[in-house]
């Protein structure tokens, strides 16, 4: 197998791992580089789609190579707005893709992990 890593976490993970052809993207959580989150489910999945586009793009790869995400919600009501703001980054052939519905680590509305082929 061969492995490579990208991007440093504060917490014993890698952000990405590019492994046998595919990029693994660690679930992706929606706090600006200064540390700030923005407020609203629309806003907070955009800038985790934001992050994982460039973390695809920057493993090599593309948005359209995306196989497979699981979001993770932590209020069933904002899932149609999740579902909009999401949808927007996929206008054709869509990822597979779970739902779940949990407590999250911070106090944030999404976070998203995705895994692309190269």
């Amino acid at each position: 197998m061969t492995k490579k890593t990208l991007g440093a976490a504060s917490v014993p993970l890698s952000k990405v791992v590019i492994a046998n052809g595919f990029v693994f993207i660690s679930g992706t959580v929606p706090r600006t580089p200064e540390g700030t989150i923005p407020e609203g489910i629309d806003a907070q999945t955009r800038l985790v789609m934001d992050q994982i586009k460039a973390q695809v793009e920057e493993a090599g790869s593309s948005m359209d190579k995306i196989v497979k995400t699981t979001v993770f919600l932590t209020d069933k009501t904002n899932f149609a707005g999740m579902n909009a703001a999401y949808g927007s980054y996929f206008p054709s052939e869509p990822p597979a893709r779970s739902t779940l519905v949990c407590d999250l680590v911070i106090d944030i509305l999404v976070e998203i992990e995705a895994v692309a082929v190269l």
